[in-house]
């Protein structure tokens, strides 16, 4: 087995990724990615994971444009509950301890986030889950990834998506788009790179999370991998 790169990791998982054909549970890949960070739990990592709501709710585009922006925001973070509650379930069967924590108060679904307690349940081993992103509209799940990462002090941002890295343009609509392997936070604000959203890279950039690696979740197995040291995808640094 490869050297472990990273100790304390925060995973943000696509919810599209994690859906079927783009659309809700997709619960044999759920199972998988749970089985492959049990793998990397048994390596000792200290591991916690947010998880967007893109396969339950896209708030604010098709047939949501219309509604208010606080209340379509507010739905994406039940979606983002939902998504942590199946992937925690996951967890445990795999015979993992977990805690699930919520930036909005839903007291018999999960606890209230607090630092403290977060970083207690790290370093006991259990894995933990950020649910509900900020609790604040107009903020993504992104933008949760990032502070979480730098309140708990991760080494890295593993950002697992349904695309396999940073493009320098959108590859679905250009076949000539060209994957980037190595840019820096300035560098992806500058060229408008859709790596996370702009206040995400700003938190990451002014507060020098050591990296984040972009990567694809066609593969659970690329979580591992990563962890390994692999260098698929893309690397996003200070």
């Amino acid at each position: 087995m490869m050297e472990q790169k990273y100790k304390r990791v925060l995973i943000k998982l696509s919810g599209e990724a994690l859906g079927e054909n783009g659309r809700l549970f997709d619960f044999d890949q759920i199972d998988r990615v749970a089985a492959v960070i049990r793998e990397v739990h048994e390596m000792q990592a200290e591991i916690a994971i947010v998880i967007g709501a893109g396969n339950i709710w896209r708030g604010r585009q098709g047939p949501a444009a219309k509604m208010g922006a606080v209340t379509a925001d507010h739905m994406g973070m039940l979606g983002t509950m939902i998504n942590s509650l199946a992937m925690q379930d996951a967890l445990e069967r795999q015979g993992i301890q977990t805690r699930l924590q919520t930036a909005i108060e839903m007291t018999r679904f999960a606890e209230p986030y607090t630092y403290r307690r977060a970083m207690r349940h790290l370093e006991k081993g259990r894995v933990v889950l950020f649910a509900c992103g900020t609790g604040n509209p107009f903020f993504s799940t992104d933008t949760a990834a990032a502070l979480r990462a730098v309140e708990i002090g991760a080494d890295a941002i593993l950002l697992a998506k349904n695309i396999d890295g940073v493009y320098d343009d959108d590859p679905r609509q250009n076949p000539e788009a060209k994957l980037l392997k190595d840019i820096t936070y300035a560098e992806a604000q500058q060229r408008g790179l859709r790596v996370m959203d702009a206040a995400a890279i700003t938190i990451c950039m002014e507060n020098k999370v050591p990296a984040i690696r972009v990567f694809g979740l066609d593969d659970p197995e690329n979580i591992l991998r990563v962890m390994q040291g692999d260098g698929m995808g893309t690397l996003v640094h200070p």
